[in-house]
């Protein structure tokens, strides 16, 4: 598959999704390890279905993309900048490391260091924010290490295997992002 280096980070750059890599994302969204940090394991997916969403995505407003290892261009997850507000200046921000052995190993705070630079800096957003299930403590600890902070909960709001979980909310502002993450920026 080929990928595009839209934004270049130290060791993983964003690149535009691809319908290409539906049958890699299926793969993921079969695993547990995977689908129950980010609320899809009661899910079904297919080849088919994820190609499709994949289609819809690239039609839409919303700024999807694949991450990708710098060193060998291996897809390692997804992210991507969803429901915008123009007029509110806020937005959603989402993230999975499908590869298991990427996990813990700062990839995806490296993602969502350069999705917040590029949705302060080129989007002009103002806020935004993520939602996350209380018991993924690894994602809640990435998240606070990049600036995001909690803004609330739900209670009990996510049933998995049996349980209930807290919903948590967090955002960040424009004026607390620090840093310059995007590599390859011309100006």
């Amino acid at each position: 598959m080929k990928y595009y280096k839209k934004l270049i980070g130290e060791r993983i750059y964003l690149s535009p999704v691809s319908v290409e890599d539906a049958e890699k994302y299926v793969e993921w969204f079969c695993d547990f390890k995977t689908t129950d940090g980010i609320g899809k394991s009661s899910s079904i997916m297919t080849v088919e279905s994820e190609r499709e969403w994949l289609e819809n995505t690239l039609k839409n407003n919303d700024y999807n993309f694949a991450i990708v290892d710098l060193e060998n261009n291996e897809l390692i997850g997804n992210c991507g900048i969803m429901n915008i507000n123009q007029i509110n200046r806020s937005a959603e921000v989402g993230i999975f490391i499908g590869e298991e052995n990427k996990r813990n190993n700062g990839y995806g705070a490296e993602s969502l260091r350069l999705l917040l630079d590029y949705g302060f800096n080129y989007l002009n957003l103002n806020n935004i924010h993520l939602g996350v299930k209380a018991f993924n403590e690894r994602a809640i600890a990435c998240y606070k290490k990049v600036g995001f902070k909690e803004y609330g909960r739900r209670r009990e709001a996510y049933f998995l295997n049996g349980k209930y979980y807290d919903h948590v909310f967090m955002d960040i502002l424009a004026r607390e992002f620090e840093g310059d993450y995007i590599k390859n920026k011309n100006v």
